[in-house]
């Protein structure tokens, strides 16, 4: 595993920065503070997601509500990117799994959903979290922690990252398990059914006998009982059909009942439609004699108006009122003619008046002077004039007496008509409609007529139908009937008592069977514990002598992978140390002449060199046994406690990392100068106003 970029936002004292790694020896080099370890926190984060203490308030940076962080790496040539993030809930800071994604190349592979993103991890590095931490990461403090730890406690720990503490575990738990087995085999030869098998067996052959006997009993019994379900069913289908002509019966007599009712009705109903027509007849006659009478009237007014001079008598009311109104017309017209003429004789009375005068001697229309035989001529004629006007008037006045008289009559008659014509359409339509009532009457009087005679038709079959059942049969087809109904609730009860008998024995069976199972189930189970009890013995033993035998094998290469690390640190400067490890994993210095020195008393650098080579050789053993791969990245917090630039150590250091190439990356935080100048690539971190600033040198 090789990392490329790192990407924070707001971790700690990074608002926004981008880390670009290389292959080799990449360091980190900056003062107290400025955010160097912030980094390596942050892909402990991005690539476990669990916080190193019970929060994150280590990672998101004060004031900040959320923070990212992004890690991209190379494993067996692909590209791999993993994303997670923080926020802040109320007082608490837990991760933001919205933002929780790993890539392969550019396809999301997983997401939301941490336990999914850890199986992608440790199935394209083979790495969790306790080898990320334990082997993968030397934390500040902790390159020394292994040699400096007591024999006991390193030799624990170290068992359970060569997994041989599952050894140790299995022949504990193995125990348990033989502990078990042997107790529950205990428990099952104290089993009554298991110790008693031959009674069991005597116990269930009698059942067996009893049961067939049973069953013997209740085939005959089944037989009997079909016989008398037949009988019941016989004597139930007969007493049926008898229920049934009863039942007919019954209704036959209902039947006689309604038709005697509806005769008695229909008499009835008879009697009224009688009354009904007869008045009905009445009222007939009656209407037509009114009828009679006003059509006899009309006629007589019809008569008058030709008497009046109306030749159309037959004509319409607008014809009669047209011609009342040229009668009217012709009136005013002769009346007017004669006030014409009395008119004119006024006038020429006045003439002949002033011509008598003495005192007018000239003519009132022309003012000529009038002699007295022309007055006197004048006179005579405008008399005569006058007398024949008179006559005219007179005639005139006979005429007009003669003509009102007409129209007097005329027109009472017409009036008198006007109002008897309504009076005739109603009588008319009263006698249409008693007509059809009378009409109705009698057609219901002959429907009435024929229902009756049919009823009597009906009656005299129904009586007919009634007289021919006998109650007698019924009766004693019903004795019958109850007789078999009892024989087969007898033979059901004993049936009943078979069948629970046999229930009650095959219950039996079953649990004798289940028991004889279950004891031979117990038996062979007995068996199996008593095998299951050697076979652990034996496992047991084997795990017990197979820890110490792994641990050898696992120390013998432990001292050749630590002395081949230490070698090349070293590069053949300096004095040549030899690495010695005990059954305890235990480190120790053998020199040249062969003495040996504990680690307490190297010198600071010989210390950080051997815990150096010390914690690679482990890296690279555990990788291997653990991943099939070794170590292909560490990470260093501060790998220089306890070295001086006076001395050297720190250079050493430096000088023997940057030579070590068996590991393809190697990236350490330091804020040593000195350390920092022999790394290939060098990446600058300084704070500005509280905010880290990244730089890359080389």
């Amino acid at each position: 595993m090789r990392i490329e970029v790192v990407q924070l936002e707001n971790i700690r004292s990074h608002v926004k920065s981008t880390v670009p790694f290389a292959r080799g020896f990449n360091c980190l080099v900056g003062g107290l503070g400025c955010g160097k370890s912030s980094i390596l926190y942050s892909i402990d984060f991005a690539l476990f997601g669990d916080p190193l203490g019970r929060s994150y308030e280590y990672l998101l940076r004060e004031g900040a509500d959320s923070g990212r962080v992004m890690v991209q790496f190379v494993q067996n040539g692909k590209s791999y990117r993993i994303v997670r993030g923080l926020k802040r809930r109320g007082k608490g800071i837990s991760q933001d799994f919205d933002e929780l994604k790993f890539f392969e190349g550019e396809e999301v592979v997983a997401s939301v959903k941490s336990e999914a993103v850890a199986e992608q991890i440790r199935s394209v590095t083979g790495l969790d979290r306790e080898l990320f931490r334990e082997i993968v990461w030397v934390r500040q403090e902790y390159l020394k922690e292994l040699l400096n730890a007591q024999p006991r406690e390193r030799q624990k720990r170290l068992d359970e990252l060569f997994g041989l503490s599952d050894y140790e575990a299995a022949w504990s738990n193995l125990a348990v398990y033989q502990r078990d087995y042997e107790a529950e085999k205990r428990v099952y030869e104290r089993d009554p059914d298991v110790a008693g098998m031959e009674r069991l067996g005597e116990e269930h052959n009698q059942t067996v006998q009893e049961f067939s006997l049973v069953e013997v009993k209740l085939e005959q019994a089944g037989r009997d009982l079909a016989s008398a379900k037949k009988a019941v069913e016989e004597a139930d289908q007969k007493l049926k059909r008898l229920e049934e002509t009863r039942v007919l019966n019954e209704e036959l007599r209902r039947k006689e009942a309604r038709i005697v009712a509806n005769l008695s009705n229909t008499g009835e109903a008879l009697s009224l439609l009688a009354e009904q027509i007869q008045g009905k007849q009445v009222d007939l006659d009656n209407l037509k004699r009114r009828l009679s009478s006003a059509e006899t009237q009309m006629a007589h007014y019809r008569a008058e108006l030709e008497e009046a001079g109306f030749q159309q008598a037959d004509s319409s009311a607008e014809d009669i009122k047209k011609r009342l109104t040229e009668l009217e017309n012709q009136i005013s017209s002769l009346k007017g003619e004669q006030e014409a003429h009395s008119r004119s004789m006024h006038a020429d009375a006045k003439r002949i008046a002033s011509l008598s005068s003495e005192t007018e001697n000239r003519c009132p229309l022309c003012l000529q002077v009038l002699t007295e035989e022309y007055r006197a001529g004048l006179v005579t004629r405008v008399g005569e004039e006058n007398a024949k006007r008179q006559e005219l008037i007179g005639q005139l006045g006979v005429e007009i007496a003669k003509l009102q008289q007409a129209r007097n009559k005329a027109s009472a008659a017409f009036s008198n008509m006007q109002a008897l014509a309504p009076r005739i359409e109603e009588i008319r339509a009263r006698v249409a409609e008693v007509s059809a009532e009378m009409n109705n009457l009698l057609a219901e009087l002959g429907k009435k007529q024929e229902l009756e005679r049919d009823l009597r038709l009906q009656l005299e079959s129904v009586r007919l139908e009634i007289g021919r059942f006998d109650l007698s049969a019924l009766e004693a087809s019903r004795v019958l009937a109850r007789q078999a109904f009892q024989r087969c609730s007898t033979l059901e009860a004993e049936l009943r008592t078979l069948e629970s008998r046999k229930r009650e024995l095959a219950r039996r069976l079953d649990e004798l069977k289940e028991r004889i199972d279950q004891a031979q189930i117990k038996i062979d189970r007995m068996k199996k514990l008593a095998k299951a009890a050697e076979v652990i013995g034996g496992l047991r033993e084997a795990f017990r002598s197979i820890q110490p035998k792994l641990r050898g094998e696992f120390v013998k290469m432990l001292r050749s992978f630590a002395q081949q690390v230490l070698d090349t640190l070293v590069g053949g400067e300096g004095q040549l140390l030899n690495v010695v490890v005990d059954e305890d994993y235990t480190p120790y210095v053998k020199s040249e002449s062969g003495v040996e020195r504990d680690v307490s008393f190297l010198s600071g650098g010989e210390r950080t060199l051997l815990a150096f080579a010390y914690r690679l050789g482990l890296g690279q053993l555990i990788m291997q046994y653990r991943t099939g791969h070794g170590l292909g990245m560490l990470l260093l917090d501060e790998p220089t406690e306890s070295l001086g630039r006076e001395d050297g150590s720190v250079d050493r250091l430096a000088e023997a990392i940057s030579r070590f190439k068996a590991i393809e990356q190697i990236i350490a935080v330091t804020h040593s100068e000195a350390f920092a100048e022999k790394a290939e690539h060098v990446i600058r971190l300084e704070k500005e106003a509280g905010e880290s600033k990244i730089t890359l040198e080389r």
